[in-house]
C-alpha cells in the first residue's frame, strides 16, 4: 500500500499551497503531484450538487482508492509521503476517515487570523465570479442558508475559522504528538525557522528548504457593470457544467475567470468596522482554542492581523505549559 505518512490537514488561505510546494523541495519528502486530492472528504463518490462551481470542483476530487494510493507509488523507499487537503481539519467525517485508515498519519495545521482568513476566503470566490454578494459581511450573514442549501464547506468563511472547535475534536482522534500547530504568521515572517519545524516533526532533515514561494494574490475586481456581467456568466457556466463531460466546462469557465482577474487591484484590505462586525462570532471559540492549546490569541481580536509566533515551540502536548501566555 501507498498510503500519506502526513497530511497538511487545514487550514484554507493560510499558505497551505505555498507550504506544499515548498515541502515538494525537500529531497527526504515525497508530497503527492497533486496538491489538494481531497481523498478523505468522502467515502465515495462526491456530491452531485452545491454552491455555484461546486460540482465542477468535485470532479478533481480522487475519490477511489487505487488512484489515491497511485498518488504515492513514485515515492522513494523510506522517505515520508504527504498530501495537502486544507479543509481535513473542519471535517469531522474526514478526520475519522483518516483515523481509520491511517492512524499514525502525522498532521500539520496553520493558523490564521479567522476573519483575515474568511476575508481570504471571500475574495478568491468573489475574484472567481463565483461569490454573488459583493459585500464580505452580508456574505457571512448568508452562510446558515448555503449551508443548508448544501453548499460546499469552502464556501463556510466564519466555519472554517473555528479552529477551537476543530482541534478539540481532532484532539480527541489523534495523540496530540501527531498534531502540529503553527501559525500563518511565522511561515510567512520567518520561513527557514518554520520549515525547519516543519521538516523536524515528520522526521526530514532541517536546513534544506528555507523559503516558501510567493503566493499568487488574489485579484480584487471591482463591482463594475463588467464584473456583474462576467461573474454572472461564470455562474450560469459553472451550473451548466454539470450536464458537460469531462474538461468542457471547467475550460469554458477558466476563460471567464482570467477575464475577471485581468488588470484587477489586489485584495483590499479588512476596514476595522468589518472585523468588529465578524469578530463576536469568533470570539468564544477563540477562547476554547486558547484552552485546548494553552496559548494567548488576543491579538485576533484587535483592529489588525498580526498574529506574529507560532503555537509552540514543539508539537501540541509535548511540554507546553499550559498557563504559558505569549503574544
Amino acid at each position: 500500500m501507498a498510503l500519506p505518512d502526513f497530511l497538511v490537514a487545514g487550514v484554507p488561505k493560510a499558505g497551505t499551497t505555498a507550504l506544499h510546494a515548498a515541502l515538494s523541495r525537500h529531497p527526504g519528502l515525497y508530497m503527492s503531484p497533486i496538491k489538494e486530492p481531497k481523498f478523505f472528504l468522502t467515502g465515495g463518490p462526491p456530491p452531485s450538487k452545491g454552491g455555484p462551481g461546486d460540482v465542477l470542483t468535485y470532479r478533481e476530487h480522487i475519490w477511489q482508492r487505487d488512484r489515491y494510493e497511485a498518488l504515492f507509488d513514485a515515492a522513494p523507499p523510506g522517505v515520508p509521503r504527504g498530501e495537502s487537503t486544507p479543509l481535513y481539519l473542519y471535517d469531522r467525517a474526514a478526520l475519522r476517515r483518516i483515523r481509520d485508515l491511517v492512524p499514525a498519519a502525522k498532521l500539520v495545521v496553520i493558523l490564521r487570523d479567522p476573519v483575515e482568513r474568511a476575508h481570504s476566503n471571500w475574495t478568491h470566490l468573489w475574484s472567481a465570479g463565483l461569490e454573488p454578494e459583493a459585500d464580505f459581511v452580508r456574505a457571512c450573514a448568508e452562510e446558515e442558508r448555503r449551508i443548508a442549501a448544501g453548499w460546499a464547506s469552502f464556501w463556510h468563511y466564519t466555519g472554517l475559522g473555528k479552529y477551537g472547535a476543530q482541534l478539540d475534536y481532532a484532539f480527541s482522534l489523534f495523540p496530540r504528538e501527531q498534531v502540529l500547530v503553527l501559525r500563518y504568521r511565522r511561515l510567512v515572517d520567518e520561513p527557514a525557522v518554520t520549515l525547519d519545524q516543519i521538516c523536524a516533526f515528520l522526521g526530514a532533515e532541517t536546513g534544506v528548504v528555507t523559503e516558501i514561494p510567493r503566493e499568487n494574490v488574489t485579484a480584487h475586481p471591482e463591482h463594475t457593470l463588467s464584473h456583474r456581467a462576467a461573474a454572472l456568466g461564470m455562474r450560469v457556466g459553472a451550473a451548466a457544467g454539470r450536464l458537460f463531460p469531462g474538461d468542457a466546462a471547467a475550460a469554458a469557465t477558466h476563460r471567464l475567470e482570467r477575464f475577471l482577474q485581468r488588470g484587477r487591484r489586489e485584495r483590499q484590505p479588512l476596514s476595522w468596522e468589518q472585523r468588529q462586525a465578524l469578530l463576536p462570532r469568533f470570539e468564544d471559540d477563540i477562547k476554547l482554542l486558547e484552552k485546548v492549546l494553552g496559548e494567548d490569541f488576543g491579538d485576533w481580536l484587535s483592529p489588525r492581523e498580526r498574529s506574529g509566533g507560532m503555537v509552540g515551540a514543539r508539537p501540541v502536548g509535548q511540554g507546553q505549559a499550559k498557563n504559558g501566555r505569549r503574544r
